[in-house]
């Protein structure tokens, strides 16, 4: 069923109901196939820039779509709902693309912003090493200037979604050492010396490959350093904000397919002579999910609108990750309940979306790191 969303123009009512039409058409359709298969889906990337859909948080003036955040939002939120891998993987995009939005000189916004946000060029986001994810501090890919002035990088990256079918990664690496040695740099997706290994057999999100990545003395450009040598770190942590809502977004749609697949689902099964919604027992269990969906929708649009309205929302953003990641193993986890014995099958897709929730509570900082971000607020 459609959500009934509060939106604040006509314009974003109109962004919504074409997002529903194109994931409708174009994610609806291909996600069992893709996912079963574990094919990635060439061409769907450029069909969703070619729509508008990947730059739409970002300012007209850069290429963007000059739309608030509580839109942008709402829009994963849908995508999600329809295919829960090219949604995460729009808001990847989305997150890579701004440490040039909003730490690039002019000359470089010019020069990558317009075919980034345009979907010409699809972005990754490289900051996980091997032994360093959630403690970022600890990542020891190195960038060493050479003779020339340009960048040798030499490390290990991991986790990487799009890895290896990217055009540009946001890659963080060291230029010194301790918190302000990492700086952040804005690396080709194809170079001598980059090497991607064999994407990841995950649990689910099938479709897109999260890859690690060797680079062997590959050389960057030093015209590709955004901001200031030793700036890293403060760049990563201002994107992954930004990064978390987009994942609250993304686990709320997926909750929200789980919740109408099960209620889809509890209106056609009968038993003991009548629907199943119509049993007690059921209708709470309907009734907690739905409850859990729109307190995740409304977290992430408090800290959405704090956001637009330029006040400080990183507490807001964890919080938001932390209730709508939650909410989504849990929802997903009842729908396959609901559903019974045929919820175990891959004859419906509420066990897909199980396994889909999980890695939601996982990836832009596990639950536990939101918890720890959100207790030091209250240290005086």
């Amino acid at each position: 069923m459609a959500v009934d969303r509060l939106l604040p123009t006509d314009e974003a009512r109109a962004l919504i109901e074409l997002t529903r039409e194109v994931a409708d058409k174009e994610l609806a359709t291909r996600v069992d196939d893709h996912e079963r298969s574990e094919t990635y889906p060439e061409g769907l990337f450029s069909t969703l820039g070619e729509t508008g859909l990947l730059g739409l948080p970002y300012p007209e003036a850069l290429g963007g779509g000059g739309q608030p955040y509580e839109v942008y939002l709402q829009v994963l939120e849908e995508l999600a709902a329809r295919w829960a891998a090219v949604a995460v993987a729009v808001s990847v995009h989305g997150l890579s693309c701004f440490p040039v939005a909003t730490f690039g000189t002019e000359a470089q916004q010019e020069q990558w912003l317009p075919t980034m946000l345009a979907g010409e060029l699809i972005g990754g986001y490289s900051l996980s090493e091997p032994q360093a994810g959630s403690d970022a501090a600890a990542l020891r890919c190195r960038a060493e200037r050479d003779d020339a002035g340009n960048y040798r990088i030499t490390g290990e990256k991991a986790w990487i979604t799009h890895g290896g079918k990217a055009d540009f990664y946001a890659l963080f690496a060291r230029t010194g050492e301790g918190s302000r040695g990492v700086s952040c740099f804005l690396a080709p997706g194809q170079a001598e010396g980059l090497t991607f290994g064999k994407p990841e057999e995950k649990m689910g999100l099938h479709g897109i490959p999260t890859t690690s990545a060797t680079w062997d003395g590959a050389v960057i450009e030093a015209d590709r350093l955004l901001g200031d040598e030793g700036q890293g770190l403060p760049i990563a942590f201002a994107a992954l904000d930004s990064g978390r809502l987009g994942i609250a977004a993304c686990a709320t749609g997926l909750a929200q397919a789980a919740l109408d697949a099960a209620v889809d689902y509890a209106n056609e099964r009968q038993t003991f002579g009548k629907k199943i919604v119509d049993h007690q027992g059921l209708g709470f269990v309907l009734a907690d999910m739905a409850a859990a969906v729109d307190s995740a929708r409304a977290t992430y649009l408090d800290a959405a609108r704090r956001r637009d309205a330029g006040v400080d929302y990183g507490r807001q953003a964890s919080v938001a990750k932390l209730v709508a990641t939650d909410a989504a193993m849990k929802v997903t986890t009842d729908a396959v309940q609901v559903f019974g014995g045929y919820g175990y099958t891959r004859d419906f897709p509420v066990e897909r979306y199980m396994r889909e929730a999980k890695i939601m509570q996982i990836f832009e900082g596990t639950n536990q790191i939101q918890r720890l971000v959100i207790s030091r607020h209250f240290a005086r």
